[in-house]
């Protein structure tokens, strides 16, 4: 399966020139479109006023014309594992769609799952073009993910291990993998940034040399993200099992809209709808309130389990950051650090894909803070819980032995 000794290296690096052009093209455009409707809620504020509207009319628009499409990051996953038919094309505009719907009006959710799944259907319509070349199918759909992850991120590194872990592309061969997975990550990310996408920059602040000490702190605090990444994947599970006993779908996101209209209308909340950048940068310098990780954390899987469209990382980003910044309080470590740890971590916790999140905090934080970010990712990843975010996604070795001593349950 080696494409070099097959020689056939050009249909692959073509195919993954072919992947990251237009899931760049897709990401640069979805982020543009993503600050507009940011802005705009943010400049008019009765926006939340169509929460219970817009909900409506996204699972109405899915249950009518995306049945085949609404399991979403799951579904890449799974098609990407099973085979069976071609995604449909339908997954790209509709996620688009339905997610740049829920930030208007103020749904709290993220952006990775529409860049992804995005990319994930964009590239596994080549799969028609590129079939008499045996390009390798789950490849093809690894090029998607990987390139829609570093796109809408600006962490290429970070979306060429995501697409390997979430995928399990180490379960195929995966030097037939790697090379054209990494062009399409590159490849996105440069087209994004060429298309004048925009990444946010994050400061660390002053790190702190190696001890005993530093190291048993960096493991705790690994432990306190992995937990909070359990309780996340548990809570998401459980809305979405509570809110699925309503069997007509556009009502779920309905009655969602309305109990989260008036949740942020009433009450001080505001500042907890759509990504929350602003409360992400702020908590490397300014400790936020102590509640607000898991107020994040009820409200964004109260939106996604209701079924409003987005993802979950730029939450989960909120979550670890500002529980970071909190814990600083208590653990003796600098503030940015912490939350630059829990920003990372966090996601580690949730996603199971500890490596691409470590490269994503050497991209974003940069080399030095390798160690940090590494032992605190592992710690999370490990006491995270049997299953992440992902239901479909398959375990690492690391993660199956553990399964074997603690078996998986139901949420």
């Amino acid at each position: 399966m080696n494409f070099f000794r097959q020689k056939q290296i050009l249909p692959y690096l073509l195919a993954a020139l072919l992947v990251g052009i237009a899931s760049g093209s897709a990401s640069a455009l979805f982020l543009h479109l993503l600050d507009l409707a940011t802005e705009t809620r943010l400049t008019h504020p009765l926006l939340f006023w169509g929460l219970p509207l817009s909900g409506a009319f996204i699972g109405w628009t899915y249950y009518r014309f995306g049945q085949e499409v609404v399991r979403g990051n799951n579904q890449i996953i799974e098609t990407a594992h099973q085979g069976g038919d071609r995604l449909s094309w339908k997954m790209a505009p509709l996620i688009l769609f339905s997610t740049l719907l829920t930030h208007l009006v103020g749904g709290s959710a993220g952006r990775e799952g529409t860049a992804v799944q995005m990319g994930g259907a964009l590239a596994d319509q080549l799969n028609r073009f590129f079939h008499s070349f045996s390009i390798d199918r789950k490849t093809l759909m690894g090029m998607g993910v990987a390139s829609g992850f570093a796109a809408v991120f600006g962490t290429p590194w970070a979306g060429l291990l995501f697409g390997i872990e979430v995928l399990s592309i180490r379960k195929s061969p995966w030097k037939t993998a790697i090379v054209p997975m990494a062009l399409a990550a590159w490849t996105a990310h440069l087209t994004c940034l060429l298309w004048g996408g925009e990444h946010t920059e994050y400061t660390l602040g002053p790190l702190v040399s190696f001890s005993v000490s530093t190291l048993g702190w960096l493991v705790l605090a690994g432990v306190v993200f992995g937990a909070t990444a359990w309780l996340f994947t548990a809570t998401t599970r459980l809305m979405g099992t509570w809110w699925g006993k309503i069997s007509y779908p556009p009502l779920r996101p309905f009655l969602g809209g309305l109990v989260l209209m008036g949740i942020f209308l009433c009450f001080d909340t505001q500042q907890y709808a759509g990504l929350g950048v602003d409360q992400i940068v702020a908590s490397f310098s300014e400790v936020p309130d102590p509640g607000s990780w898991l107020i994040k954390l009820g409200l964004t899987a109260f939106t996604l389990g209701a079924g409003f469209k987005g993802g979950e990382v730029t939450p989960l980003f909120f979550v670890g950051a500002t529980l970071g910044s909190v814990l600083s309080g208590w653990i003796p470590l600098p503030m940015g650090l912490l939350a630059g740890m829990g920003f990372i971590a966090v996601f580690s916790g949730a996603s199971h894909a500890p490596l691409a999140c470590i490269a994503m905090g050497v991209e974003l934080f940069g080399l030095p803070a390798l160690p940090f970010m590494g032992i605190s990712s592992i710690m999370a990843y490990l006491v995270s819980g049997p299953t992440g975010m992902y239901s479909a996604q398959h375990p690492s070795w690391i993660k199956a032995k553990i399964n074997q001593l603690i078996p998986a349950k139901e949420f």
